[in-house]
């Protein structure tokens, strides 16, 4: 999963549309609401308790017609939510939604799929690294917008140093090249990746697991939605939230048909992995979503990111960073 090559490009081109209405989901009498979704990259596991509740009617049920539009490369979701070229998309990490506010764009995140970010740091087993606090001095492959977004995190906690950075293009060659070199990756992506494909099992250490405090896959849609239809908001809530639980604890196959019909190079063995992975981490129900259920924010944890990314000079501290999200819906989620 490389949700993070989108928050490159979410700084990119949003103040040339951060004015623009975002477009009516209203239907025509009797007619379902149109709902296009936007994701943050190519169909994937990650993903998909999205296509589980298309693939099981969760949406249309809920008077939903919930159309997928697949990420890629080229695809900016913060672009389309602020043109109103879609009526909700993928937040991939809380910086995204802090972005928006502080350029002053009225999208909000309304749930977070994922309580934990999968984001990993991963090493090579026989340097003695056994914790992220043994990776101070090493150099790490990082994206251009992990440079902006949990780099920041990781040094303000571990002291780590801009000097560490080595450029990351999603290609492995360089780690496998070098045993003290340390490379980001998603926890259900990279490291079973290098264990299928170079033999390799690596270290791995999940950020959220250490404190990192953001978000995942948040549903994030234009605050013109929320004010003119918020029962639709609050079915695509409640429909996303059953499609997650019951992709990960139900049948998965409706929703690995439609991730495959979506991006062909997606292989069933990645899929499964993956969906194994956000069970046994807790990716999805762990964290405040045991209890609260799966979709849940918290102020506490908002409050909780933004002082961090504040103190480490990436927002202004005055910011309202409560323009970022609404809890209006997360209690709505299903548990």
């Amino acid at each position: 999963m490389h949700a993070l090559r989108t928050l490159a490009l979410a700084a990119l081109a949003v103040l040339a549309v951060a004015c623009s209405p975002a477009r009516k989901a209203e239907p025509a009498a009797g007619a379902p609401t149109v709902i296009k979704f936007a994701t943050d990259w190519r169909a994937q596991a990650e993903h998909g308790g999205f296509y589980e509740a298309v693939a099981n009617g969760e949406y249309a049920k809920r008077g939903l017609d919930v159309r997928i539009v697949q990420g890629g490369p080229g695809v900016n979701v913060p672009q389309l939510l602020a043109s109103g070229a879609v009526q909700a998309g993928m937040g991939s990490n809380s910086f995204i939604a802090l972005n928006m506010a502080q350029e002053g764009v009225p999208v909000k995140a309304v749930a977070a799929m994922m309580q934990k970010d999968p984001q990993v740091l991963i090493a090579h087993p026989d340097q003695g690294i056994e914790s992220i606090s043994d990776l101070r001095g090493h150099p790490i492959l990082l994206s251009d917008a992990s440079v902006t977004a949990f780099w920041v995190w990781l040094k303000s906690k571990y002291g780590f140093s801009d000097d560490q950075i080595r450029k990351y293009t999603f290609n492995s060659a360089p780690f496998l090249a070098d045993k003290r070199v340390a490379q980001q990756g998603y926890v259900t992506s990279e490291p079973y990746t290098l264990e299928k494909e170079a033999k390799l099992k690596p270290k791995v250490f999940l950020l959220a697991d250490n404190g990192y405090p953001s978000y995942a896959t948040m549903i994030m849609v234009p605050q013109s939605l929320i004010d003119e239809n918020p029962a639709a908001v609050k079915s695509f809530v409640e429909a996303s939230a059953k499609g997650w639980h019951d992709y990960l604890y139900g049948d998965p196959k409706p929703a690995d048909a439609l991730i495959r019909k979506d991006n062909p190079e997606m292989s069933q063995d990645v899929l499964d992995q993956a969906r194994e992975k956000m069970r046994s981490y807790g990716i999805v129900d762990g964290g405040e979503a045991k209890t609260a259920g799966i979709g849940t924010m918290s102020d506490a944890r908002w409050a909780e990111f933004f002082k961090i990314a504040s103190e480490q000079g990436v927002y202004p501290k005055t910011l309202d960073y409560k323009k970022a999200y609404t809890l209006q819906f997360v209690s709505l989620a299903a548990k």
